[in-house]
């Protein structure tokens, strides 16, 4: 009876006093949110693991937002190869040295044999046409379309397509050549690059080639393909890790992610239409596409299908497209190693032959070098595609729980733990 009298008083009370109530509350309930957040955050790290301390809600997603894998190159000089960082509640394990990478991933390839999950690419963006197979979590399905894709990406195929990369190489010499009136007019080399990264993607894919920027498909694709980037990036989308932020009523991020998503849909329903019609008229060229769709083996859906033909369109703009872009800087920069190159090409060919041939571009030492070199330094995915455990994994005393989320430091494995200051990234990773 004495319990009921008080909650009865305390009822009154606040009826009497609603503004009042009302006023406590609205500024309690922000207070509390964040202590109980802060204790769920704290306790969401990984024992006997090092790592930066972070801030309350978003943990350290403050200190990464401009160049997240050079940060992360920094901290492994205080907290070691192997580290945590938490953005937002959710704790990362960060790997950031070659030799680290070799025991984290290769002797414990299976339990890290999945993707993670992230709200803006797979939730809002993905909804429709699915992941990559490089975005996607491990299933049945993944294992289908990995195994469907693996007959287009063997080492015979691969030799197949060096026809393609001539004939798309040359296009852009001459590209190069036209437009910048043989090096007299200055010339934004970025459409060329796109332009070539775009149309190998149509021709190893459905059988097209994209042979002009003027082309709609052009600008139409690499617009949404360059925003989709973005929403892939596992560092730029806040949303991802502090999910009160995905309340906001007018939550531009996400209805921008939706646009990119139905746009993407349009222009892959046309190609996927346009190359059944090619194969139903008998004038379809060998590409990957029909070669999967008339793998009987395989027994993939449509919507798998799609999965594998998100995963050869977007792999090479990103990769291409962003490598070459680099590449051209460097050279531009260092006219001596363009010399070199020139000098080195015209000894291991001759005056009369001055490109090397389509199927032996391994008999310069020099340019070998060069292009690897170039992989290396300017490293497209600084951070490479996330994994996640699925099953608990132990490295050197510290229990890595399943479920984790794990970084690859790709710009870190590549550069070790030099004191370099380097340039900003053409996209944030």
């Amino acid at each position: 009876m004495a319990i009921a009298a008080v909650a009865a008083e305390l009822q009154q009370r606040m009826l009497d006093h609603t503004l009042q109530s009302i006023f406590i509350v609205f500024l309690a309930a922000p207070v509390v949110y964040v202590v109980v957040n802060e204790f769920i955050r704290v306790n969401a790290r990984i024992p006997n693991l090092k790592g930066p301390p972070g801030l309350p809600l978003i943990g350290n997603l403050w200190d990464i937002r401009t160049n997240a894998a050079e940060k992360y190159r920094q901290w492994s000089k205080q907290y070691g190869d192997v580290y945590q960082v938490q953005l937002g509640n959710i704790p990362i394990v960060l790997v950031n040295s070659a030799a680290a990478a070799k025991v984290m991933f290769g002797q414990n390839s299976q339990a890290l044999a999945s993707r993670p999950e992230f709200y803006t690419f797979h939730k809002v963006l993905s909804d429709t046409a699915g992941t990559t197979i490089g975005t996607s979590p491990y299933t049945e399905s993944l294992k289908r379309r990995r195994k469907g894709a693996a007959s287009a990406l063997n080492r015979p195929s691969v030799a197949s397509y060096v026809q393609h990369l001539d004939v798309e190489t040359r296009d852009f010499i001459n590209e190069l050549l036209t437009y910048g009136k043989a090096g007299i007019v200055p010339v934004d080399p970025m459409p060329m690059i796109q332009r070539l990264s775009l149309s190998l993607a149509l021709t190893l894919n459905w059988g097209i080639r994209l042979g002009s920027q003027r082309e709609k498909l052009f600008d139409e694709i690499t617009h949404v393909e360059e925003e989709i980037s973005r929403f892939r990036s596992t560092t730029g989308n806040l949303q991802d890790y502090v999910p009160l932020l995905r309340l906001n009523p007018i939550n531009t991020h996400s209805a921008k992610a939706r646009e990119m998503r139905n746009r993407r849909d349009v222009y892959l329903d046309g190609l996927n239409k346009g190359l059944d019609s090619r194969m139903a008229d008998g004038t379809s060229k060998p590409c990957i596409q029909a070669n999967v769709i008339n793998d009987t083996e395989a027994k993939l859906s449509k919507d798998e299908l799609t999965s594998i033909s998100l995963t050869m369109l977007s792999g090479g703009l990103d990769t291409i497209t962003t490598q070459v872009a680099w590449f051209c800087s460097m050279l531009v920069n260092r006219p001596d190693i363009q010399e070199k190159a020139v000098s080195e090409i015209r000894g291991s060919y001759s005056q009369k032959q001055p490109l090397c041939d389509a199927n032996d571009d391994q008999q310069c030492p020099y340019i070998v070098a060069l292009v690897r070199e170039s992989l290396r330094y300017y490293t497209v995915l600084r951070l490479a595609l996330p994994k996640a455990s699925i099953k608990d994994i132990m490295y050197e005393g510290a229990r890595i729980p399943k479920g984790t989320v794990v970084f690859l430091n790709s710009w870190a494995c590549n550069m070790g733990k030099l004191s370099i200051t380097p340039c900003k990234p053409l996209r944030s990773n």
